[in-house]
């Protein structure tokens, strides 16, 4: 599987998260099977560190209950508040370093990734990450960017553009960009990071979220980022409609949790999957089902959803209305 120029072991990806933020994460995510690792973020904010002092994580029941960590289920839903990698970035460029000595021999590329500040100070950790790393994750699409000063989202065209462009101008190896999925015109975004030098596009970022507890006070006691497996249609619309409209190799993320999720990335165009909440359940062992679940998809498969797909007023009437069911029982009743 290549990405605009990285060659990965599959499209199954770790996604940057607190399980990439140490060499031993690292190393056990390339160990069990991952095509790829992106390693916890960074960016120049001391107050960005600091947040994950703060860090809180709930897994949310379909009926909107927090579970106990020891009946954590596969289809719930995740409100969490983070922060960012706790280390000197000299200390991170020697960690950064072992884990892409121990993933070459295993076809895994381990990529640095930046949650955006500045610009400018994201340069200049771009070109620190590009002398050890194959690749660099400018991440742009936080969700914490709404409520934490210490990071940025970028929902605007004009603005991406601009980031990423001075990012670009500093980093000489692949750079990927990843979106929020919070935004009027998700395409536009994409468009602007890949016309200012993006090799590719990760499509999308967590949504915002906030959930009263109902006891009084709110689940985590305050605003978070929000993710479940019902993120997934979002998701991959935008990354449905980026590959149609653009050429610009995609990532897929938020919303896989399955081998069947990361398919559906892939046939809605996604070259790769980044998976984070089903190794948080279930470990890192978990890779290799997804791996498994995805063997022998070639390149034909990708974006093959999206053959007979329609645009509304292309869309013929059938004989019945779709919605005559839904409404049957209340006309014929007189209510």
């Amino acid at each position: 599987m290549d990405v605009a120029g990285l060659a990965a072991a599959n499209p199954v990806w770790v996604g940057s998260s607190e399980l990439t933020m140490t060499l031993d994460g690292i190393t056990a995510c390339v160990d069990a099977g991952a095509g790829a690792v992106v390693a916890k973020s960074v960016n120049e904010s001391a107050a960005a560190r600091r947040q994950l002092d703060i860090a809180g994580y709930a897994f949310v029941s379909a009926d909107g209950e927090v579970r106990p960590p020891a009946v954590v289920r596969l289809g719930d839903g995740l409100l969490n508040r983070s922060g960012l990698a706790q280390v000197e970035l000299d200390d991170w460029l020697s960690v950064l370093a072992a884990a892409v000595a121990h993933g070459a021999p295993r076809g895994c590329p381990v990529l640095g990734s930046i949650t955006l500040g500045e610009p400018a100070a994201a340069a200049r950790i771009g070109r620190a990450l590009a002398s050890v790393v194959p690749a660099v994750e400018l991440n742009i699409g936080a969700p914490h960017g709404r409520e934490a000063r210490a990071v940025r989202q970028l929902t605007e065209a004009d603005g991406v553009a601009e980031a990423v462009r001075i990012v670009r101008a500093a980093v000489d190896v692949p750079l990927f960009v990843k979106l929020p999925g919070q935004a009027s015109d998700v395409v536009a975004l994409a468009r602007a990071a890949r016309s200012a030098g993006a090799d590719a596009v990760g499509l999308v970022g967590r949504y915002p979220g906030f959930l009263p507890d109902l006891d009084g006070g709110a689940v985590l006691g305050s605003w978070g980022a929000w993710s479940s497996p019902g993120c997934l249609p979002m998701s991959l619309y935008w990354v449905g409609r980026a590959f149609q409209r653009l050429d610009v190799p995609l990532i897929g993320t938020n919303g896989a949790r399955t081998s069947k999720d990361v398919l559906r990335f892939l046939a809605a165009g996604a070259r790769a999957v980044e998976v984070v909440t089903a190794l948080w359940i279930g470990g890192p062992a978990v890779l290799r089902e997804l791996v498994d679940g995805v063997a022998g998809v070639g390149e034909d498969f990708v974006g093959s959803a999206l053959a007979g797909t329609r645009e509304y007023a292309d869309v013929a009437p059938p004989p019945t209305p779709a919605w005559l069911p839904y409404t049957a029982g209340w006309m014929s009743s007189g209510r």
